[in-house]
């Protein structure tokens, strides 16, 4: 199929001339100016587009900034044509995103040999984007399958706590999406890969992986020793998660997200917890927000040590936690957003 090449230019010479060039080998459609370019390209998408640069109404420049700014245009190739040759010129127009210059009065083998080089390019440039999207998913998947299974994997040994990886994730992504809708926190998270960030949540307890089942089915309460030894899941935590990132050369977002969680979700706001004793806004964020999720799953839920309380019994402990457990900003969204983890806990 031929490619289709616009042709952009307020002089009809310029375009019966280059039309008449390009007649044989593409599709090449004459435009009197930009006007009448924006409005067929609702219609139809041109593979390159040849636009000249010294035009009424709108010129050349401006033409290609609106290209640029659009995404469904942005990847288009440009060239100018033009008479101007001036080095400023071509600056301000490779700066802009423009692909090529070539020159007027044109000849039909350099326009023809121009235009194909730069459709090869672009050719060449979307099959590899193509590729590295494809490998990129492909790595995601394998992420996300070794992340399901080692999280799995701990959370099977732990006889008492089945559903709480599940449940905790759920509520972790309501909870960020209220911060977003609220803008709680939002220089934080506002760039966030927000299902990247939801998927590391699922390795808060990787590091009761190194807890003996001993101590980790324990039909009772613990004993303080036995809960010195069951508080080091935190610290273990960011140890596994420091292997995989030594052992894979991957420093990446997602294991840095999921160390976070890890490291920082027993931390408290008064700087009462552990492992590091930090306080406020000194606690990581994500470990801030993990707080929330854990501590509500751990209520609702029946413990060798507890029986289960009421969702409303739970809300009115993490309620009254604010300021002391819990980051005051985010315990007002966690109550805002109640009803929502309520639902999750009857759904799974």
């Amino acid at each position: 199929m031929q490619k289709t090449i616009f042709i952009v230019d307020d002089n009809d010479t310029n375009l019966a001339a280059a039309k008449e060039a390009l007649k044989e080998e593409y599709r090449a459609m004459p435009l009197p100016s930009a006007a009448k370019m924006f409005a067929l390209m609702e219609k139809i998408i041109p593979d390159l587009i040849l636009l000249d640069i010294e035009m009424p109404e709108m010129d050349g420049f401006e033409v290609l900034s609106l290209l640029k700014a659009n995404a469904l245009h942005a990847d288009i190739p440009v060239i100018f044509l033009t008479g101007m040759t001036d080095a400023s010129i071509e600056a301000r127009g490779f700066q802009l995103g423009v692909v090529d210059f070539i020159p007027k009065p044109f000849s039909a083998p350099v326009l023809l040999n121009r235009i194909k080089t730069h459709l090869d390019i672009d050719k060449l440039i979307r099959e590899r984007t193509k590729e590295l999207k494809q490998r990129t998913e492909q790595l995601q998947h394998l992420q996300n399958g070794i992340v399901f299974v080692l999280a799995d994997m701990v959370e099977n040994r732990d006889q008492e706590t089945g559903g709480h990886i599940e449940r905790t994730t759920a509520y972790i992504k309501i909870l960020i999406e209220a911060m977003l809708e609220k803008n709680v926190y939002i220089d934080e998270i506002r760039d966030i890969d927000f299902e990247l960030l939801v998927a590391s949540a699922r390795l808060h307890d990787v590091g009761k992986i190194s807890i003996s089942d001993t101590i980790l089915n324990k039909p009772g309460k613990l004993t303080e020793e036995e809960f010195t030894i069951m508080k080091t899941h935190t610290k273990e935590g960011e140890r596994v998660i420091d292997q995989i990132v030594s052992r894979t050369g991957e420093d990446e977002v997602f294991l840095n997200n999921a160390k976070l969680f890890a490291g920082y979700h027993h931390e408290r706001w008064d700087g009462k917890g552990y492992p590091y004793g930090l306080s406020g806004t000194n606690i990581p964020l994500l470990g801030r927000i993990m707080a929330f999720a854990d501590v509500y799953d751990a209520l609702i839920y029946k413990r060798p040590y507890k029986n289960p309380f009421t969702h409303e019994e739970s809300v009115k402990i993490i309620m009254d936690g604010a300021g002391k457990q819990f980051d005051p900003l985010l315990a007002d969204l966690f109550n805002n957003v109640k009803d929502k983890f309520e639902a999750v806990n009857k759904k799974l």
